[in-house]
């Protein structure tokens, strides 16, 4: 099953994902102090899903949002919570490793659980390029996605909301995985988690910098939430990690010869 046909099957029903224990207090505070202060920039979010983080990140200043997902029921869903909350953002339908020039270049871009469902190392690297290309001089991109290093054999995650199991399939950039939301009723999607090289490969190739990976926090409000020992499989053995890099400034343009 394609990763459109995957995402089309769960519809506004991902909106759900971000009550669990992983995301609500890991992934969500994590990427968004990753992503800091965004008041007064143009924020390209790719892999938008059913908006969350493009909502997110409006309401804490952002100048402009514009939501892409190769899902189309994925982003009626989007469009359905700005119907019904206008915020003034603005989704389409597309493919990232399709991505041409857009209508403006963006101060920074999301991509979470995006990198990941490159089929193959080619289609990162056109991921990664259709991003460079829309982004400003000196601008970020933000990545959240499966951890490299994750441990299939460690503890179950089933406590905090999810399961993470690889399929025994491999592919060009790494295992094949299965993720288990534990909702009522539970939904599962396949993806995989590349190699860490495979990420820094693509993203230097497409002229990206200074990139940095980031671990997966549990913020303070999910420690207050739970007893002592809770989150310790979680810190252990996390299964998502996050990456910045940027693109090269004017200045540092300017230096090179190539």
């Amino acid at each position: 099953m394609s990763v459109r046909q995957q995402y089309d099957e769960i519809g506004e029903a991902f909106e759900g994902f971000k009550s669990l224990p992983l995301a609500r207090y890991g992934e969500v505070p994590s990427f968004l102090s990753l992503v800091g202060d965004v008041r007064g920039k143009a924020v390209l979010d790719l892999a938008s899903g059913t908006g969350f983080y493009s909502r997110e990140l409006k309401r804490r200043g952002a100048a402009e949002v514009f939501g892409v997902d190769i899902s189309g029921e994925m982003v009626a869903a989007a469009r359905a919570f700005e119907e019904a909350e206008p915020l003034g953002l603005r989704y389409a339908v597309g493919d990232v490793a399709e991505l041409g020039d857009l209508e403006r270049k963006y101060d920074l871009a999301l991509g979470v659980q995006l990198l990941n469902y490159a089929p193959d190392v080619a289609a990162m690297e056109r991921m990664c390029r259709g991003v460079h290309r829309n982004l400003v001089p000196g601008g970020e991109f933000f990545v959240l996605c499966q951890s490299p290093d994750f441990r299939f054999d460690g503890p179950p995650l089933a406590k905090y909301g999810f399961l993470c199991e690889a399929t025994g399939e491999e592919i060009e950039t790494g295992p094949r995985v299965r993720i288990t939301a534990l909702l009522d009723p539970p939904i599962s999607f396949v993806g995989a988690a590349p190699r860490r090289e495979v990420y820094e490969h693509a993203l230097r190739a497409a002229g990206f910098r200074r990139l940095e990976w980031v671990p997966l926090e549990v913020s303070e409000a999910g420690r207050r939430a739970y007893p002592a020992g809770f989150w310790d499989d979680l810190s252990a053995n996390p299964p998502l990690e996050l990456l910045r890099c940027r693109t090269e400034g004017a200045e540092g343009r300017k230096g090179r010869k190539d």
